[in-house]
């Protein structure tokens, strides 16, 4: 059902009564606004929840301030103003109040700010100096409503990119826009692909290999670009443009760059994740070991150990390469398994670096046997016993766990005794209990051998139909 919506001036009203009908201080007077609204459900996202300010003698509400520093912005339109420091001052003083909320951003995008920005794109398009500031005004519009972007919006931006980029501000500051209108935005983001943006972000890391900010923030791009996270539409097409993507060469590219700042934890995190996005098919993920990814991320990994943001980008690139059976074995055998249990050893109270982890190793377990030796060897099931015991209320950290523990003993029953006599069973009774991982639960306690009562939803049988 669709929630209940109403405009700032409706809330700004009841604001005002309660002010002045119910002698209410400003603070009451807001706060009861909010609730009341909230208990006739009605969604108050797009509502700045701020005490409206009087202009003084009729004693009637002023605009807002988001709104006023857009009215400064329309003055430059028609030429009422022309001082560069006065439209830089206007433009830093919109994109602060933009950047205090999305309710902000939602009343100037209500406001046709959108168009207004777009104009001076275009004015200062030769500019080196006011682009980037104007850019990354647009970015603080767009961030959380990419919904305000359109086809010349898309056109511009690439054209940028493609023609007027002169330094690595301009070029940060278009991508970062570019990104910021593709998050959960189908049709913007095929939009971009069609402009042929994936060629441009190519471009981009190949020319700026040494500039740390642009390639973290290309990498960001190419990673919404596989994205399926609108749920406007059916199917996205997260898929393709992944295989786009590589088939533009950016596994080469990619780690071409890595080896440039292999040493730098923030960057080579960034690359080694995007190389993880981009792993969405059998020859792809084996692609990345011909071209020495592997080793590479491998060694990232292993010197920056002590990063809980590194060793979860790199786990999680793992995770996705191990996909294919050669890519896990060469996993195992470039010592993989010991640095995965190693890190997180290290990291065990970060719920995020462990169930990366238990996800990875689920991976490279998974119908293997000889692996599932190895890493047994290795003490890893002590590792996730621990971990669920510290992170009991973690659905998804629970849920890797069961998986990781299952792929275990799935093939290598010999091994269960020995995971049941260090607590398993209680724990993923407790994981079933409390997390949303019903059926990863079952899972592990069958192939453990403990008691579970497994529901046959359908024998194949023809039952009649009822009346």
């Amino acid at each position: 059902m669709t929630a209940k919506r109403i405009t700032q001036d409706t809330f700004d009203a009841v604001v005002k009564e309660n002010i002045e009908e119910f002698e209410m201080s400003p603070e009451e007077a807001l706060n009861d606004a909010v609730e009341q609204f909230k208990s006739q459900g009605v969604d108050l996202i797009n509502i700045i929840k701020a005490v409206p300010k009087a202009d003084g003698e009729n004693g009637s509400s002023s605009r807002h301030p988001v709104l006023q520093s857009l009215d400064e912005l329309n003055e430059v339109l028609p030429g009422v103003i022309t001082d560069e420091k006065t439209i830089q001052a206007a433009l830093v003083k919109f994109s602060a109040e933009c950047s205090i909320d999305i309710s902000h951003r939602i009343a100037a995008g209500g406001n046709k700010a959108f168009p207004t920005m777009k104009y001076l794109v275009q004015k200062y398009r030769k500019d080196a100096t006011m682009l980037p500031i104007v850019l990354d005004t647009l970015s603080a519009l767009l961030n959380g409503q990419p919904d305000l972007m359109d086809t010349e919006g898309i056109d511009m931006l690439c054209n940028i990119l493609k023609e007027d980029v002169t330094s690595e501000v301009i070029t940060k500051s278009c991508v970062r826009t570019v990104r910021l209108s593709c998050i959960m935005h189908e049709m913007n983001r095929r939009g971009f692909v069609k402009a042929d943006l994936i060629t441009l972000l190519m471009g981009v890391i190949q020319e700026n290999n040494q500039s740390k900010e642009v390639i973290k923030e290309a990498c960001g791009a190419l990673r919404v670009l596989t994205n399926d996270d609108d749920v406007r539409v059916p199917f996205g097409k997260a898929h393709d443009h992944a295989k786009m993507i590589v088939e533009a060469g950016a596994l080469k590219t990619i780690l071409d760059t890595l080896k440039i700042h292999v040493g730098d934890a923030s960057v080579a995190g960034d690359l080694s994740l995007t190389l993880g996005r981009l792993a969405v098919r059998n020859e792809f993920c084996q692609e990345i070991v011909d071209l020495g990814g592997l080793k590479l991320v491998l060694q990232v990994l292993n010197d920056h150990i002590n990063s809980q943001a590194i060793v979860k980008q790199v786990m999680s690139m793992l995770k996705a390469i191990a996909g294919n059976d050669q890519v896990k074995v060469a996993i195992m055998n470039s010592g993989g398994a010991l640095i995965l249990i190693q890190a997180v050893s290290r990291h065990i109270k970060h719920a995020g670096v462990c169930e990366a982890g238990f996800a990875a190793s689920a991976a490279i377990t998974l119908r293997n046997p000889s692996h599932c030796k190895m890493v047994m060897e290795a003490g890893w099931a002590p590792v996730i016993i621990q971990a669920m015991q510290i992170h009991p209320k973690v659905p998804a950290m629970q849920k890797q766990a069961c998986m990781a523990l299952r792929n275990l003993v799935a093939r290598s029953r010999e091994y269960c005794s020995a995971i049941v006599a260090l607590g398993a069973e209680a724990l993923i009774q407790a994981a079933r209990a409390n997390s949303d991982c019903e059926d990863e639960a079952k899972a592990a306690l069958r192939d453990l051998g403990c008691a579970v009562d497994l529901k046959e939803l359908w024998k194949g049988e023809k039952a009649p139909m009822s009346k």
